[in-house]
């Protein structure tokens, strides 16, 4: 009983912040915050100079065509030292689909025209990337579609998002394929290296995979799994799980395996956490790690510091975390087509 009281105390805080939307994402640079959702066929972002606390009224990023949403697609969001990046995967018809880079320099009032990153048009329609930065440093990947079977595919910006290298595959499966619908995750370290976390499909087994680059993305290591367990699993779960970098350059990841999920590190053993879908991460300057997931109560959360899940939302999906600098985590997260932020007591 007392442990559901303390559930109930973190789910009854109000949210500080609610929009009509979905598919919220989250990103920070200093205090400055940036969150990022769509509605309908429109991509909002807000802003906010508070560490989250409070957020400007959302503004249309300027897009045309029809949005991949739902199900981890939707717009992504990273802060730099010189601008907001905003990435979506858009589609003009039924079987197509780019993804689109808009940049502000004016903390999003207004964004420049879109640059395309999949060099080979309609090889993102599949809809499913991750973003992330570090400085100046942004990097984007991608289920790409351009030959027969699911790759992974890459490219980064080494200035805050004003031009993108070419794109670059980042992984090729020696099955033909990695899974074709769970998405990527990306993180990037303070020295600029990146790693890219994806759902592989190898004999059958559907489990997950880190590659990194340390050159800016020309190239990448080989990927390695995480985990010693496996899933053999001849379909897609649709959950490709998240992913972050420590203080020291290590790959933090948290994601699913059958019903479980499972926090790893690469070269080591996972530890499950707990039974659930949809998990993220988000890790903070000391190291510590918090991770919000879907479960039957609700989306709740765990961290470093306490074995036992806290109730986040009842109800809700979607979630996403943000660790900031002065130690606080902030979570966002979907309900009924509206979108909820709120800071995590720790």
């Amino acid at each position: 009983m007392l442990a559901i009281l303390t559930l109930a105390l973190l789910a009854s805080a109000p949210p500080a912040s609610e929009f009509p939307g979905g598919q919220p994402q989250l990103a920070s640079a200093g205090r400055k915050v940036g969150l990022v959702f769509g509605e309908d066929r429109s991509i909002f972002f807000a802003g906010s100079g508070d560490g989250g606390r409070t957020f400007s009224a959302p503004v249309r990023v300027p897009s045309q065509g029809r949005l991949a949403l739902g199900r981890h697609r939707g717009p992504r969001v990273a802060l730099t030292g010189r601008a907001v990046v905003v990435t979506a995967i858009l589609a003009a018809g039924r079987d197509d689909g780019d993804l689109w880079a808009w940049r502000s320099t004016d903390d999003g009032r207004t964004w420049s025209a879109p640059a395309r990153l999949n060099a080979a048009a309609t090889s993102a329609r599949e809809g499913l990337h991750g973003m992330a930065a570090a400085g100046d440093t942004v990097a984007v990947a991608w289920l790409d579609l351009r030959a027969p079977g699911t790759r992974i595919y890459a490219a980064v910006s080494g200035d805050g998002g004003a031009t993108w290298s070419e794109d670059r595959l980042g992984y090729e499966s020696p099955s033909g394929t990695v899974c074709q619908c769970c998405h990527p995750s990306v993180a990037v370290s303070a020295k600029g290296e990146i790693a890219v976390m994806f759902r592989n499909s190898v004999e059958g087994a559907r489990d997950l995979y880190v590659t990194r680059s340390r050159d800016g993305g020309r190239t990448f290591e080989p990927a390695v799994k995480l985990g010693s367990g496996t899933w053999k699993l001849e379909a897609c779960p649709m959950d490709g799980g998240g992913l972050a970098i420590d203080q020291r350059g290590a790959a933090v990841t948290v994601w699913r395996r059958e019903t479980d999920v499972f926090l790893a590190t690469p070269g080591r053993p996972e530890e499950r956490l707990a039974t659930g879908h949809d998990p993220v991460i988000a890790v903070g300057g000391d190291g510590a790690w918090s991770v919000a997931w879907r479960g039957e109560e609700g989306l709740l959360i765990r961290d470093a510091k306490h074995a036992a899940p806290r109730l986040l939302a009842e109800g809700g999906q979607a979630p996403a975390l943000l660790a900031l600098p002065d130690g606080s985590l902030l979570a966002a997260w979907e309900r009924e087509k509206r979108v909820f932020v709120a800071p995590v007591p720790r």
